[in-house]
């Protein structure tokens, strides 16, 4: 476990980058130019699966070093320009927007529940205690964490009792479509089996929100065998489950793809509540492994997607009537939303939309929302221009 924190306190805002440089050493060069990292400040990047991630966290730790550093890999970037890919962006707060604690925790796939809540809880009490006279109610917390550690369930849970009322907003790190190495970044380090952790009190109004456009059907079914342990499902209404999904889409196995998992996820109803529950892919013995926890009995049904972009605006909006016009939205896009909008061909329309709104971050392998770990969503932290001392 390590951990660093910010200890000055002018300010003098937010500033974003990004660099499509292929040498890391450049790339990271490039971006600190445009960051000006400060001490005291925070720096959070996001790097493209093309890095080495080994080199391209020691070239960004170097390069931006005067200030702590978090980041992860991704499945594709959202920049000052919207969706893009093999490159790294960027984002800095300057000294003094911040309050803030951020760790890094280790091993979370041998760790148990209240470890990691202890965690989560001490990086809270050591804000709480530097600054005394700041409000709760307006602390956020970000969180990144291995997106093939297969634990984001059990991490997530954990953070959210630690951090108890403190709204939480996070991504599992990806690596393109290649499911072989997600990282996270802390300092100069790319750590496999590792969550980064960021709690912090900002000076403008800040909003932490989640949007999903998908809404369930009548199409139910219910999973009869399962290793939850490794996320597939092996049997679903008693048939093989790759075909008995495949029945409820009228197609054959075979074409069982990608970009058929995008368009017709599953969603598990919870307190009232939608939750998607992605397909990773169809395995050869016709079961179905998920990017999240699956278990014998749950009843999911095929959803049907409504208007994304329609859905992903109205997000949005809400977002600026609660903090105006924002200065910076921290976003987390599950990777099968972008390849939705691809196959949709309204990839530009939506990165268009995501740069008017100043959003910086990542296509991820999961989302974090509060204590629950979901799929196909779009989750973030949005901040506004207006300083509120």
């Amino acid at each position: 476990m390590t951990e660093r924190h910010s200890t000055e306190r002018p300010a003098r805002g937010i500033r974003t980058g990004t660099s499509s440089h292929a040498d890391p050493r450049a790339a990271a060069a490039e971006l600190a130019a445009r960051l000006q990292p400060e001490p005291g400040g925070l720096s959070v990047v996001f790097c493209s699966p093309r890095f080495d991630p080994d080199a391209i966290a020691a070239a960004l730790g170097e390069q931006l070093g005067a200030a702590p550093l978090i980041g992860c890999t991704t499945s594709g970037e959202i920049g000052p320009d919207g969706y893009q890919e093999g490159s790294v962006v960027g984002v800095h707060f300057a000294a003094g927007e911040l309050a803030f604690e951020v760790g890094a925790l280790e091993g979370v796939s041998t760790l148990d529940g209240r470890r990691m809540a202890a965690f989560a809880h001490d990086l809270r009490t050591r804000l709480r205690t530097r600054h005394p006279l700041l409000q709760t109610d307006r602390y956020f917390a970000l969180m990144l964490v291995d997106g093939l550690c297969t634990r984001e369930e059990s991490v997530v849970r954990a953070f959210h009792d630690g951090l108890g009322r403190t709204p939480l907003s996070g991504g599992s790190a990806g690596d393109g479509l290649r499911f072989t190495d997600t990282r996270v970044i802390f300092g100069g380090r790319a750590l496999r089996d590792a969550a980064v952790l960021l709690i912090a009190h900002p000076r403008r109004a800040v909003t932490v929100f989640k949007t999903q456009h998908f809404r369930a059907t009548d199409s139910r079914l219910v999973v009869t065998g399962a290793v939850p342990e490794k996320r597939v499902v092996t049997e679903i209404n008693g048939c093989p489950a790759a075909d008995e999904y495949a029945r409820a889409l009228g197609i054959g196995v075979d074409a069982l793809t990608p970009e058929v998992f995008a368009a017709h996820p599953l969603v598990v109803h919870i307190g009232g509540v939608d939750f998607v529950r992605s397909i990773l892919r169809a395995n050869p013995d016709r079961s179905l492994t998920f990017f999240c926890a699956i278990d014998r009995g749950i009843v999911l049904k095929i959803a049907r997607g409504d208007d994304l972009i329609g859905n992903l605006q109205a997000a949005l909006d809400g977002a600026r009537t609660e903090i105006g016009r924002p200065a910076l939205v921290l976003g987390c896009d599950c990777v099968l939303r972008m390849l939705e909008c691809r196959r949709a061909g309204i990839a530009d329309e939506v990165g268009q939309l995501l740069k008017e709104n100043r959003v910086i971050g990542f296509n991820t392998f999961g989302e974090q929302y509060r204590g629950m770990h979901i799929n196909q969503t779009f989750t973030g932290i949005a901040f506004g221009e207006e300083i509120e001392e």
